[in-house]
């Protein structure tokens, strides 16, 4: 037994025992290895290999931008960011202030600010222009704070509108017209809301009236307020200067200006054309500046029309004064200086006799003569002085059609003097009166009928036409009143006044006559 247990004597005494068998670990499966199972499957060690490498991700069809965080709290900040802008955007600013521009410890806005603030709100609304219900919600948080900005602005102005110092109209300083410290702060305000209002044009912000309260055009109607409130007054100050100037060249032209000798002859100006020579350049500075919007074309361009109508009734109703033969007003008086043949000559020959006598260095000047000007000259210097103006921006659509109207009105001007000229000359080479109608017709072209009728009238009416007034039946106050009142109100007039006056004519004998040839010329072509 003892044998059995150790049966060293079976193997070689130099051969080492081999240690006891293991047994086989069982086989995971008889699928062949290059199979696509085995991808799916996962090796039962954690200590495999294959968990050392990450998962590649599945290639998804298309990548989508993050959205934007869309939940109230992301509104709540951005209420919060506005409200900050517009508190930045009124808020003083800083740095050292020039004494000119304070008023009351205060600093003007400055320019910037107001298209800093559209930036900011033309950025978010544009972001978020492909998501419908997040824009309406951003219009939404802008009322708020846009109401508080309309609200601060209007406090600003109440002060500086009931100023005395706002309506003062500006001095005649070309070299450097500017607006005075009350002026500049309005003025400041009205740029501010210019240039929120820039950014409200470039996105279509208000136009619409939307019934849900998502438009701004409350806001828009706002902004539009307060430059209107500021610009009005300023142009109607200076509306105020420039009528009475204008109205007085109805009167003639007597001035009266000492002759000196030396001096050429000059045409001597209405007194009206030579104050406005004064005062136009700096208000052509002053007025650009107050209409640099394009939303205060339309007042500038009423104001135009406003003055050019002014002068047109103004030199029309002129009472007509052929021109005279200049007057010598100094006349060489020689003959009194000339010595009488019955005087002795002096003893001793004057001391010139023996000098060098010179050429002189330029011919005598001729005898001075003061020659008031005509109603054409001053027409046409009227028309110089008007046109240093600015006008409404005809590139704009919204403002074309008010540069067309005073394009219009300023070509009647242009046209007025030339019709003066014409008349003053006066002369009819023998023609018949139809064919001097048919001439007055074509000057007369761009000019209202109301006004070259009274022209006509005092050159070729005779005593009897009168004014056109005495041939309605009205008095004159009556007459301007009714139907000179403005250039629309003219030309409604225009074709009934224009029947009554050749029916007057026609009663006085005078059908044959210049004025009733170029009022039925007039009548047929309108």
């Amino acid at each position: 037994m003892n044998v059995l247990k150790t049966p060293s004597f079976f193997r070689p005494a130099s051969r080492p025992s081999s240690p006891a068998p293991i047994p086989a670990l069982p086989l995971r499966s008889e699928t062949p290895v290059n199979s696509g199972s085995d991808r799916a499957a996962r090796p039962l060690n954690k200590f495999a290999l294959g968990n050392l490498r990450r998962a590649s991700p599945v290639p998804s069809a298309r990548s989508t931008p993050t959205p934007l965080v869309q939940d109230g709290s992301y509104l709540e900040m951005l209420s919060l960011k506005f409200s900050e802008a517009v508190s930045k955007a009124l808020a003083q600013p800083s740095g050292p202030a020039l004494p000119h521009e304070l008023v009351s410890g205060k600093r003007p806005l400055p320019q910037g600010r107001g298209h800093a603030l559209g930036a900011l709100i033309a950025s978010e609304l544009l972001a978020s222009q492909n998501n419908l219900h997040l824009y309406r919600a951003i219009l939404r948080s802008l009322h708020r704070p846009l109401s508080v900005l309309l609200t601060n602005l209007s406090g600003h102005l109440l002060p500086l509108l009931a100023s005395p110092h706002f309506h003062s109209p500006p001095t005649p300083i070309a070299q450097s017209p500017s607006p005075n410290p009350t002026q500049v702060h309005a003025l400041a305000n009205a740029t501010f809301a210019q240039e929120l209002l820039e950014t409200f044009d470039e996105l279509g912000l208000g136009l619409d009236a939307d019934v849900r309260g998502d438009g701004l055009k409350s806001i828009r109607e706002g902004l539009v307020s307060v430059i209107h409130r500021v610009v009005n007054p300023l142009i109607g100050s200076m509306r105020s200067e420039l009528i009475p100037l204008i109205e007085a060249l109805e009167n003639v032209n007597d001035s009266h200006v000492k002759s000196l000798p030396g001096v050429k002859p000059s045409m001597v100006y209405h007194p009206s054309i030579v104050s406005l020579r004064t005062i136009m350049p700096a208000y052509a500075k002053v007025l650009a500046r107050y209409t640099a919007s394009p939303t205060t074309h339309t007042v500038l361009a009423t104001f135009l029309i406003a003055v050019v109508w002014k002068g047109l009734v103004a030199l029309s109703h002129r009472p007509f004064v052929t021109s005279a033969p200049p007057s010598p007003v100094l006349v060489s008086n020689k003959k009194a200086r000339t010595p009488s043949p019955y005087n002795t000559p002096p003893v001793t020959p004057p001391l010139g006799r023996f000098t060098l006598k010179l050429p002189p260095s330029r011919p005598p000047s001729p005898p001075t003569i003061a020659i008031p000007a005509s109603a054409s000259a001053d027409a046409q210097a009227l028309f110089d002085l008007l046109n240093t103006l600015p006008r409404p921006n005809a590139c704009i659509e919204a403002t074309r059609l008010a540069r067309e109207a005073v394009d219009e009105a300023f070509d009647a001007l242009k046209a007025l003097s030339a019709l003066l000229d014409a008349i003053h000359k006066k002369n009819s080479d023998g023609r018949s009166p139809r064919d001097m109608a048919k001439e007055i017709n074509v000057l007369a072209e761009d000019i209202p009928v109301l006004i070259a009728l009274p022209i006509l009238l005092h050159a070729y009416g005779g005593s009897k036409s009168g004014s056109v007034a005495n041939l309605l039946g009205l008095s004159e106050s009556e007459y301007r009143k009714g139907c000179l009142g403005g250039i629309g109100r003219a030309e409604e007039c225009a074709s009934l006044v224009a029947q009554r006056v050749m029916d007057a004519l026609q009663v006085q004998g005078d059908a044959d006559g210049i004025i009733y040839q170029w009022l039925r010329l007039e009548t047929i072509a309108n």
